[in-house]
């Protein structure tokens, strides 16, 4: 089974666009990890049509807000419609058990013992001055924030948080694909 654990930077803010929108928004960088050899990868915004082929041969695309934040970033760039692709969305797993968002670092801090290295806006700052090392770093961690996240919850059937008022709580979670899930691999990017 080929899973993708995938994580964005954008090189604008929701402030700059005038927009709650993330279709709006443009790519600086996507950071993957393969479930079949567990590499890590970046694309930028120019690298992104030999993304999706990876994106295509996948049975599942794994991330946290990636329904809401960086599959519809990332469909402004791709010929086909991402949000139909098999997704596991952990924030929106949680969120349906505690009935409020939690941030990925809340999350981490919790479950793993370890926080995010930065912030969003820290990866627009770095985009912009060109220092890709740092913004690939950046992107990198939160992917494999999020893929032990994932294999934590996949593992022992929980993850943990801090509820508002600070207790810690052990969230179960249900994160392996169903069979009947799996899909024949598509392609949308080959020229006809």
């Amino acid at each position: 089974m080929r899973e993708i654990v995938l994580d964005i930077e954008t090189q604008n803010t929701f402030q700059e666009i005038g927009s709650a929108d993330p279709r709006r928004l443009k790519v600086s960088l996507v950071g993957i990890h393969h479930s079949d050899d567990g590499g890590l990868e970046a694309f930028r915004e120019g690298d992104l049509p030999r993304l999706w082929p990876v994106f295509e041969r996948a049975d599942r695309l794994i991330g946290y807000n990636i329904k809401g934040f960086d599959l519809p970033v990332l469909n402004a760039y791709y010929p086909g419609d991402l949000l139909r692709f098999p997704t596991l969305d952990i924030m929106e797993e949680i969120a349906k058990v505690t009935g409020f968002r939690v941030k990925l670092d809340d999350v981490a801090r919790s479950t793993l013992g370890e926080g995010k290295t930065g912030s969003g806006l820290q990866a627009i700052e770095f985009f912009r001055k060109g220092e890709w090392d740092k913004l690939e770093a950046y992107c990198l961690s939160d992917v494999r924030l999020t893929r032990q996240i994932y294999e934590f919850g996949l593992r022992e059937g929980f993850v943990r948080i801090h509820d508002r008022q600070g207790k810690d709580l052990e969230i179960p979670v249900a994160f392996a694909l169903p069979a009947v899930a799996v899909r024949p691999t598509i392609n949308l990017t080959m020229p006809f």
